[in-house]
């Protein structure tokens, strides 16, 4: 028994208790590590939340942006509006002469009726082998037996059908034309809704406390540009004292200079001289002969168009509206003018050319004051630095210093 035992091996039992814990432990915290680096590895960097500045001109960026859609959307509705009355027109056309060529049909086929009653065979086997009664008539031994009425009763059949002919080309391709409009209404249409989404999405993240500070940068942004509209208010006011002080000095020289017609003469050079001065010497200069007519039929225009806008003070801002209840910046100005007899065009691209450029120092009450590199935006200037527009979705018709947005550039539309 003893050399049995003896030449046993001994156990090693505490390696064993104390080996296997180690190698789990150890296997566990590798495949920790390993998951550990491979999300690592596969996660996307966290990029840093963008400071209240940088979402205030993101934010704005998107509406211009929706604005610039929206004049695209304009311009395509309009065009697609036009389009389709030159199709209803043309379609009008097409069916009008359709009748008439009907009614030729019927005729040359009352004649070819005859035709065959007379007998004659080669008539008879012509019209029931002809395609159609033209076809018949077209033949010359046909021909050669008609009269003058059916002659020219042949010759309205030839120019109804090639007139009728011209009539559904002229329709096709007005229909192309349509259909290229209302698909490009429909892109301009999901453009605005994306850029107005982005937007609202971009706001919706924010916490109260960033709408608090969003809310303080747009009431700095707003306060300097007010103040850039009360300086520009004191450069009109001294203009319009100094052009007042030429006018009573011209006045009181007036009597010396003589009676009659030629008081009349310096009287109406006095009021000339006023309205220039008082508006702006460079606008006077620049508009010549409709600087003129700004102290009389502008200022006239003027009025009603700033009587028409202040009424839409409070409306919403519906992009693509031209009112009554709502409007977009180009609708609103569009029937701001026309309530003075003016027709403008509907979009801002369009309404920047239909007048007389003028200056921002040189601007008077009535003109059009239009913003962004792109030309997205336009207001209606109501004199101080100031106008009055639709100005973005979820807002109202307002009054609003010309400074707040970049100016690119002003208008006089009469």
């Amino acid at each position: 028994m003893s050399t049995l035992a003896s030449h046993r091996k001994p156990r090693s039992l505490s390696g064993v208790r104390t080996a296997s814990p180690a190698v789990g432990i150890t296997t566990a915290a590798l495949a920790s590590v390993t998951l550990l680096s491979a999300q690592s590895a596969s996660a996307a960097p966290v990029e840093p939340k963008p400071s209240m500045e940088e979402v205030q001109k993101k934010v704005d960026d998107l509406y211009r942006q929706a604005g610039s859609e929206t004049q695209k959307y304009n311009k395509a509705k309009e065009a697609t509006q036009k389009q389709k009355r030159a199709v209803d027109r043309v379609l009008d056309e097409v069916a009008k002469r359709a009748d008439k060529l009907n009614e030729a049909r019927r005729t040359l086929g009352s004649f070819a009726a005859a035709q065959y009653r007379e007998g004659a065979v080669t008539p008879t086997a012509a019209l029931l082998f002809a395609d159609s009664p033209q076809a018949f008539f077209e033949q010359k031994q046909v021909t050669d037996r008609l009269t003058e009425r059916q002659r020219g009763v042949l010759t309205d059949y030839q120019t109804q059908q090639a007139a009728a002919a011209k009539k559904r080309a002229q329709a096709s391709k007005d229909l192309e034309s349509l259909n290229a409009s209302q698909a490009a209404l429909r892109t301009s249409k999901q453009n605005v809704q994306q850029k107005l989404g982005a937007a609202r999405a971009l706001l919706a993240k924010l916490t109260t406390e960033e709408k608090a500070r969003l809310a303080a940068l747009e009431r700095k942004k707003e306060e300097e540009a007010r103040r850039k509209a009360e300086a520009q208010a004191k450069v009109e006011a001294r203009a319009k004292a100094e052009a007042e002080r030429k006018r009573k000095e011209q006045q009181a020289q007036a009597p010396s200079t003589g009676t009659g017609s030629d008081s009349g003469t310096a009287s109406g050079s006095g009021t000339g001289s006023g309205t220039g001065t008082g508006t702006g010497t460079g606008g006077g200069s620049g508009t010549s002969g409709g600087t003129g007519a700004s102290d009389g039929s502008y200022a006239t225009k003027a009025a009603k168009v700033l009587a028409f806008a202040r009424a839409q003070i409070g409306k919403p801002y519906v992009w693509g509206a031209t009112g009554p209840s709502s409007y977009d910046c180009s609708g609103l100005t569009q029937a701001a003018w026309k309530e003075a007899g003016v027709e403008l065009p509907r979009t801002t691209w369009e309404q920047v050319k239909a007048g007389t450029r003028v200056a921002t120092g040189d601007l008077l009450p009535g003109d059009l004051v239009f913003f962004y590199d792109d030309i997205s935006h336009v207001g209606i200037y109501i004199g101080d630095g100031m106008m009055i527009h639709a100005p973005k979705p979820g807002a109202n018709v307002r009054e609003e210093s010309i400074y707040y947005m970049p100016i690119y550039g002003s208008i006089r539309p009469a």
